[in-house]
């Protein structure tokens, strides 16, 4: 056998290999166009929620969350602020707005999802039945009056865990912020919509999502390992048993990244956290004998990064094919030419449809639409560089309070 052969025996093994898992995001999609699951009331009461705002420096924007958070029609509602590694005033602010906030120094831990771990210790000791379920709030959001409303609905269906639809805060304010806001409703509808209405489970995303203290209790705590506390959380739950919900009523509005260089790092952050969540997860998950549909889904997601790695392997093929084996000159940089345009266009036409299926202002986000390909293809150096560096320092986005008030 030639060489040439043999790399395109290995090329086309991983090409059918990507192909089966495009097909398969492409038929979970699908579901988000299906009827709405409708479930019944199991359990009608009035759940006591607390909300909590992990903020670390956070002066600018730590007031407008909480006032939003004070403007819900739903009463049982306590806030809770943790003060994380804080050098600014969110602390006072905090408590200038009458909510209960805890401090916390740790030189060594500073990231988000040790912020909560600390805390939730603490709530389990000194509190550890006040509350029925706790809601994770970032300090830019702004949370609309109705959240708790329809957040106890979902409870009162018997859910335990409930992601809230992410909704855009600052739309339109930079080329970058639009992509973002592309990106967010694009997984709100294809995503999350899809799974739940399939009846296999979306992911908690970062914030607006709703826990049963059951849950907590559960698990002793919570607890996090990875730069990505939320894609954690939810792969350790649903390989549980549990399922997380969807609540596309129940919206929060997050300031988004305005520049390309914190879009990048925070990217970066969001690549390397899902290669931990891989090795932490997948073996484990591969080796269950107990493994459903709703576990099988989420290994498949955990394979989205090591399919960039295939994807990136296939071309290296080629590169290797035009430059070393003379059979395969054909390949032309026009071919290339024709399939990135082709992308170009799938990705632009993609955003648009988005943004009519989720009844969004094209105008205002016009500059997101004309940059998509290019927010898409920055992901893979991104990736890349993930790959490459493996380890990666926690550090906050910087908030100005833009947006939505």
């Amino acid at each position: 056998m030639s060489i040439g052969l043999f790399l395109t025996k290995i090329q086309m093994f991983l090409f059918y290999f990507l192909m089966f898992f495009g097909i398969y995001q492409l038929f979970i999609c699908l579901f988000a166009f299906s009827k709405k699951r409708e479930k019944t009331i199991q359990n009608a009461k009035n759940y006591r929620f607390m909300a909590v705002i992990p903020a670390r420096n956070e002066e600018k924007v730590i007031r407008d969350v909480i006032r939003s958070l004070k403007k819900q029609t739903y009463p049982y509602v306590d806030i809770y602020v943790i003060a994380d590694n804080c050098t600014d005033n969110t602390a006072r602010d905090a408590r200038f707005e009458g909510v209960m906030v805890y401090e916390r120094t740790d030189n060594e831990k500073r990231r988000k999802g040790y912020a909560l771990e600390w805390f939730f210790e603490k709530i389990m000791h000194e509190k550890p039945d006040e509350y029925d379920a706790f809601c994770i709030f970032d300090a830019d959001n702004i949370v609309k009056e109705d959240f708790f409303e329809k957040m106890n609905e979902k409870f009162c269906e018997g859910e335990t865990i409930v992601q809230g639809y992410r909704d855009i805060r600052n739309p339109g304010e930079s080329w970058v912020a639009d992509n973002y806001a592309i990106f967010y409703w694009t997984m709100n509808k294809l995503y999350h919509e899809a799974r739940y209405h399939l009846g296999l489970s979306p992911l908690v995303n970062g914030t607006g999502f709703a826990v049963s203290m059951d849950i907590l209790k559960e698990s002793n705590g919570f607890h996090s390992d990875t730069l990505t506390e939320d894609i954690e959380f939810s792969v350790e739950n649903i390989l549980k048993g549990h399922k997380v919900a969807w609540a596309e009523e129940a919206i929060v509005y997050d300031e988004q990244p305005t520049k390309f260089g914190q879009s990048f790092r925070q990217r970066l952050r969001w690549s390397v956290g899902h290669i931990q969540c891989f090795h932490k997860f997948f073996l484990r998950a591969f080796g269950s004998k107990k493994a459903d549909v709703t576990q099988v889904d989420v290994m498949i997601y955990l394979l989205g990064m090591p399919m960039f790695l295939v994807s990136m392997v296939i071309t290296l093929i080629d590169v290797i094919k035009v430059i070393f084996l003379k059979e395969y000159s054909y390949f032309t940089l026009l071919d290339g030419m024709k399939f990135s345009t082709t992308l170009t266009l799938i990705s632009v036409i993609q955003s648009l449809v988005i943004l009519l299926l989720e009844k969004k202002n094209i105008k205002k986000v016009w500059k997101g639409i004309a940059t998509y390909p290019i927010f898409l293809l920055s992901w893979l150096m991104v990736n890349v560089i993930a790959f490459v560096k493996g380890k990666l320092e926690w550090k906050p986005i910087v908030h100005e309070g833009n947006g939505i008030q």
